[in-house]
């Protein structure tokens, strides 16, 4: 598996900003329930979330939306900064986040970019009746930690060992992310980079490509695809 290069392409023309990535990712991912307490002592966790625009004038208002996870970095400007390594890039283009190794100094959130990382300040809880729906394959981390995106890493080892087992490369070709797979709109492609006849890889080098805060040089694997105004190609080819 060292030849793979996961990945993330996100087209922000097709995203509608219903948050089905969002609430996917919870229920994925074992993250706690965000009450009201949490959003007024701006505490709220959301390993993706959805950043809402809006552009022109009244009455010819539009609103764009753009999701925004960890951007799993080649250059990231979290992992030079922990004391204890919690936070290293491997050789499959992911961030890896150790949570039993995390002291908490939030060092690598106050580095990130992208506000893609979240300290934990509570213990999680969750009603009793939502007990038999936490994943079992995923860790339930506990107070004083850092959390971010995984790039679903528990469904990428499943879907590992299982090509391992059945000497199957192709078993780990439809492997998607939760929130690749909620999405509605397909708005979000996931997949491995190095493979030239994925969709991801082929995305990855649209003409409509790019990615956030490109000057800063931290090198993501996630790249996004420009939101196409036919109004404004319009207007431009009447010009």
């Amino acid at each position: 598996m060292s030849d793979v290069k996961w990945g993330m392409v996100v087209d922000v023309d097709k995203c509608s900003g219903c948050q089905a990535c969002v609430i996917a990712c919870m229920a994925e991912n074992n993250i706690p329930i965000n009450l009201d307490r949490d959003y007024t002592e701006n505490r709220s966790i959301a390993w993706i979330r959805i950043e809402r625009y809006w552009e022109g004038e009244y009455p010819d208002v539009k609103a764009r939306f753009l999701p925004v996870l960890c951007q799993h970095c080649g250059n990231a400007p979290c992992e030079p900064v922990c004391p204890v390594y919690a936070t290293f890039h491997n050789d499959q283009g992911m961030n890896i986040q150790v949570y039993n190794r995390c002291v908490g100094t939030r060092y690598c959130a106050n580095n990130c970019p992208y506000h893609a990382r979240y300290f934990n300040y509570r213990r999680p809880t969750w009603p009793e009746t939502y007990n038999n729906y936490l994943n079992p394959d995923v860790t339930v981390r506990d107070r004083g930690i850092m959390e971010k995106c995984s790039f679903c890493v528990q469904r990428i080892n499943a879907a590992t060992r299982i090509a391992k087992r059945e000497g199957n490369e192709d078993a780990i070709a439809g492997l998607q992310t939760a929130c690749a797979q909620a999405c509605p709109t397909d708005a979000l492609v996931f997949g491995n980079l190095n493979n030239a006849n994925s969709e991801v890889s082929q995305l990855y080098d649209d003409e409509r490509s790019y990615v956030l805060q490109e000057s800063i040089g931290t090198q993501p694997n996630i790249r996004y695809l420009k939101k196409i105004d036919e109004h404004a190609a319009e207007k431009a080819h009447a010009h």
